[in-house]
């Protein structure tokens, strides 16, 4: 039976294991999420939010439409500021009807027949990168190859010139940190990176609507502009943050996904095999990936009206957090959660979230991850680690390996 509901502000509240700056945590979260699992949502004293860990929980809360945004700190967005002195405005933090307009503008480059077209140039960047440094006796995967596939990507579908993808991936790394819990960058830090990135956009937009191409940014510009008949046009603000997210989101869960399975794989001697022994089995391979070590660990609720979420009452207006990564290891849905098993057939894994906000870019993600990590295995038979413990980004919102250094011969 669950427990009487109960409120955050209410009684004495329970002070968790989580502490996010905890470099023992960062490392590996995953023994204090089994403990947060045992105790159910729980309200936390320091940050005032809940923490949702449990996988029916999370499940919950990622599609019940009572859950969204309230808050404009979720994303950082209270600290990544736009020309105009105001926040950007992404639909990744909008409820329903502003969050339904924007994402369908963006989805239909998106969808499961479209992305599969990009397969042969997919491949053909696999190959061109992998070229670059399989004559070598080590590399280092992160900056070799599980960054620059998902950057060159998003930016050829945003329709950024190659000569500025330096620049954005600069700007992007301040953002991205700037979703971090615990170790955010400075206000001042934030400002800048969102200022350069936003002026760009906003100049680079102005040009597709002059110019026109078969990229998003051209169809976010057409939007955006003031002959677009559609009373549901697109904010200057609605227009760079999306565009900011798309950047961001189109590659970092991607760098993180292809980093952390390479590491996976050859961490488990024994499920590396079976890969190479079954390489038609990439598809499902990678799924286990993204349950076993989730590229996106957490991410921000809030309750837009009452709502009881584990038999606890969760006030309108109150803040969450929602651990995908604990959800993805709880043993009440899979199997032996803590093992990493390739050949897994259940695998309702949370690590592209759930409900309205499912991640766009999933079936992008999915298949860049497959011919990365299938083709590094099938053309590097030697590939082992040079370390066991390579360091981790300091980012616990986005786990991924800062490097990955392998013997290649």
């Amino acid at each position: 039976m669950a427990d009487p509901p109960d409120r955050i502000a209410g009684g004495n509240p329970t002070h968790p294991l989580f502490d996010p700056v905890d470099p023992a945590f960062r490392a590996d979260p995953y023994p204090v999420y089994a403990q947060m699992r045992r105790m159910g949502p729980i309200a936390d004293s320091r940050s005032g939010m809940w923490l949702i860990s449990r996988h029916r929980d999370v499940a919950f809360v990622l599609r019940d439409r009572r859950i969204g945004h309230n808050d404009p700190r979720d994303y950082g967005a209270d600290r990544i500021i736009g020309p105009d002195g105001r926040p950007l405005v992404s639909f990744i933090g909008l409820n329903p009807p502003e969050h339904t307009h924007i994402r369908a503008l963006v989805s239909k480059v998106f969808t499961p027949t479209w992305v599969e077209r990009l397969r042969p140039s997919i491949q053909v960047l696999v190959d061109e990168l992998l070229d670059g440094v399989l004559g070598n006796t080590e590399a280092d995967l992160v900056s070799a190859l599980a960054r620059p596939l998902p950057v060159t990507i998003i930016c050829e579908l945003l329709g950024i010139p190659a000569r500025d993808r330096d620049s954005f991936q600069a700007w992007a790394d301040v953002l991205v940190r700037g979703l971090d819990v615990g170790s955010r960058p400075s206000r001042q830090e934030l400002g800048a990176a969102g200022r350069a990135a936003s002026s760009y956009f906003l100049d680079l937009a102005e040009e597709r609507r002059r110019h026109p191409r078969g990229d998003l940014l051209s169809s976010l510009a057409a939007a955006n502009s003031s002959d677009n008949a559609d009373a549901d046009v697109l904010t200057d603000a609605e227009l760079v943050g999306t565009s900011v997210l798309l950047l961001n989101a189109g590659y970092e869960t991607t760098v993180n996904l292809i980093g952390n399975g390479i590491l996976t794989l050859l961490r488990h001697p024994d499920q590396l095999a079976h890969v190479r022994d079954n390489p038609q089995s990439m598809p499902a391979v990678i799924e286990e990936l993204l349950r076993y070590d989730a590229p996106v660990q957490l991410v921000p609720r809030a309750a837009l009206e009452d709502v009881e979420v584990g038999g606890k009452l969760i006030a309108a207006g109150d803040r969450m957090l929602v651990f995908i990564g604990a959800a993805n290891r709880d043993p009440e849905v899979f199997a032996n959660a803590d093992r990493m098993d390739v050949a897994r057939r259940n695998n309702p894994h949370l690590s592209f979230a759930a409900g309205i906000h499912f991640c766009l870019g999933a079936p992008l993600a999915r298949l860049e991850a497959q011919l990365a990590i299938g083709t590094l295995l099938r053309r590097a038979p030697k590939l082992a680690l040079v370390t066991e413990h390579p360091r981790f980004r300091q980012n616990f919102v986005l786990r991924g390996p800062e490097q990955l250094r392998v013997r290649l011969t």
